[in-house]
C-alpha cells in the first residue's frame, strides 16, 4: 500500500506543470511545500447539540520542499482536521471557483463494497483508505495551477483557524439548482451528458468489481480448504505424507495472500471512485454555466420588454393585452406630461438593462473561456490517471494468475515425488 500511495504522490507532483493546454496563472504549491495526511485518530467529544459523539481527525503535515532537496529533514508543521472541515474547504472552492472542476473528497461512508469488507465508517481499514483519499484531495488542489494559489487553502494547511465557515451554503445551493435555459450551449450540454455516462459506467464497473472480489475471496478460501485437507491426509499416510504436507503448505500460503491482494484491489477501486465523484464536479461546472445563461436570458428578456413598452408609450398604443391597456380604456389616455415622465423612467431602465446585459454577456463569455481551459486540463488528467490505473490493475491480475499457476505447479511437483 505504501508503494501505491508513493506512486500516486509522484504522479500528481509530476502533473504540477500545467503544460501547453493548461492555465498559465497561479503556481504549483507542491513545488514549494510537501503535503501529507500522516495519520488518523479516533476521538470522543460533544457535538453542536451537546451530545457525546465519536469522530475521526486527520493529521496534516507540511514542510518546505527546498529543505528536503537540500538534505535537511526538519520537523514538519502539523495540525488536525475533521472530515467536515475538508467538506467546508471544498464547498468554499466550489463557490469561489465555479469554472473549475474541483477535485472530489473520498467517500464519507463506504460504497460498492464486497460483502466481506466492513461498511462501518469507523472501521480502521476504511479510515486508512479515507486518509489516503484526503491526502490525494489536498495534493490535487495543491497541484492545480489556480487553486494552489488560494490563500484560504494555504491557511487550511498551516493555521488552526482557516477562516472557513458555513457562509457559502446559500451560494452553494444556487450552484446546485437546475435552470431551464432557452438557448443552451451545445458544448456544455454534451459535457453534461458525458459526465452522466461516466458516472453510470464507473458505478457499473465498481459493482462488477465488488462481485468479482467476492468470487475471488471464495476461490482463495477454497485453496485454504485444500491445504487443511492435504495436511490432515498427510497425518495418516506414511509414504505420501511428506508430499501431501508440502502441497498443503503451498495451498495455505496462497490462501493467506488474499487479504493483501484485496487490499490492493480496494486501492484501485478508490481510484475509480475518485472519477465517479469527479463526474459530479464536472456537472457542477455545467450547472453554473446554466445559471449564468439563465441570468443573461432573463436580463435580455427584461430589456426587450422595456423597449417594447417604450415604443408603445411613444406611439400611444398598446399592442398587447395588459393592465395598463385596460386602465387606459376605462379612465382615458394619459396626459402628455405623464407620458413624458414615464418615458424618462423607461429610458433609465433601458440604459440600466443594457449595462446589465453587457455585463452578463461578458461574465458568461469569461466563464466559458476559463471553464473550457480547466475542462481540457481535467480531460488530460483523467485520461492519464485512468489509463495508468487500469493498466496497473491488469498487471496485478496477471501477476495474481501467475501465482495461482505457480502454486499448482509446485503442488504437482509434490504429488509427482510421492
Amino acid at each position: 500500500m505504501c508503494n501505491l500511495v508513493g506512486n500516486a504522490y509522484m504522479r500528481i507532483v509530476k502533473g504540477c506543470n500545467p503544460g501547453a493546454q493548461a492555465m498559465a496563472e497561479g503556481s504549483c504549491l507542491l513545488r514549494k511545500m510537501e503535503i501529507s495526511v500522516a495519520e488518523a485518530e479516533k476521538r470522543t467529544g460533544k457535538n453542536a447539540v451537546n451530545m457525546q459523539e465519536t469522530y475521526t481527525v486527520y493529521l496534516i503535515e507540511t514542510r518546505p520542499a527546498d529543505s528536503v532537496t537540500e538534505g535537511h529533514n526538519p520537523v514538519p508543521d502539523s495540525l488536525w482536521r475533521r472530515y467536515s472541515e475538508f467538506e467546508l474547504l471544498r464547498n468554499y472552492l466550489l463557490v469561489t471557483y465555479p469554472f473549475i472542476v474541483i477535485p472530489p473528497l473520498p467517500e464519507k461512508r463506504a460504497e460498492f463494497v464486497w460483502h466481506k469488507l466492513s461498511a462501518d465508517n469507523m472501521d480502521p481499514d476504511f479510515v486508512e483508505r479515507r486518509r489516503i483519499g484526503l491526502e490525494n484531495f489536498l495534493l490535487r488542489v495543491a497541484s492545480h495551477p489556480v487553486l494552489s494559489s488560494d490563500k484560504i487553502f494555504f491557511l487550511f494547511l498551516t493555521e488552526v483557524s482557516s477562516l472557513l465557515s458555513h457562509s457559502s451554503d446559500s451560494r452553494l445551493k444556487a450552484l446546485n439548482a437546475t435552470f431551464r435555459v432557452k438557448n443552451p450551449d451545445k458544448r456544455f450540454s454534451e459535457l453534461k451528458h458525458y459526465s452522466d455516462e461516466l458516472q453510470s459506467v464507473t458505478s457499473q464497473l465498481l459493482r462488477v468489481r465488488a462481485r468479482v472480489a467476492d468470487r475471488l475471496y471464495g476461490v482463495y478460501k477454497v485453496h485454504g480448504n485444500y491445504g487443511r485437507v492435504f495436511s490432515e491426509w498427510s497425518a495418516i499416510e506414511k509414504e505420501m505424507g511428506d508430499g501431501l504436507q508440502s502441497a498443503g503448505h503451498h495451498m495455505d500460503a496462497y490462501a493467506a495472500s488474499v487479504d493483501d491482494i484485496l487490499e490492493e484491489e480496494e486501492h484501485y477501486a478508490d481510484q475509480l471512485k475518485e472519477y465517479l465523484f469527479y463526474a459530479e464536479a464536472v456537472k457542477a461546472v455545467c450547472r453554473k454555466h446554466e445559471l449564468l445563461q439563465y441570468e443573461l436570458e432573463t436580463a435580455s428578456q427584461d430589456l426587450a420588454s422595456k423597449k417594447q413598452q417604450q415604443e408603445e408609450l411613444a406611439a400611444g398604443t398598446v399592442r398587447t393585452f395588459s393592465f395598463k391597456g385596460m386602465t387606459s380604456k376605462l379612465f382615458g389616455q394619459e396626459t402628455p406630461e405623464q407620458r413624458e415622465a414615464k418615458l424618462k423612467v423607461l429610458e433609465e431602465q433601458i440604459k440600466e438593462g443594457e449595462v446589465t446585459v453587457t455585463e452578463k454577456t461578458l461574465e458568461c463569455e469569461e466563464f466559458v473561456k476559463n471553464a473550457w481551459k480547466d475542462i481540457e486540463r481535467f480531460k488530460e488528467q483523467k485520461d492519464h490517471d485512468l489509463r495508468e490505473a487500469l493498466m496497473s490493475y491488469a498487471v496485478m491480475q496477471i501477476s495474481m494468475c501467475k501465482k495461482g499457476i505457480q502454486v499448482w505447479t509446485n503442488a504437482k511437483e509434490c504429488f509427482s515425488k510421492m
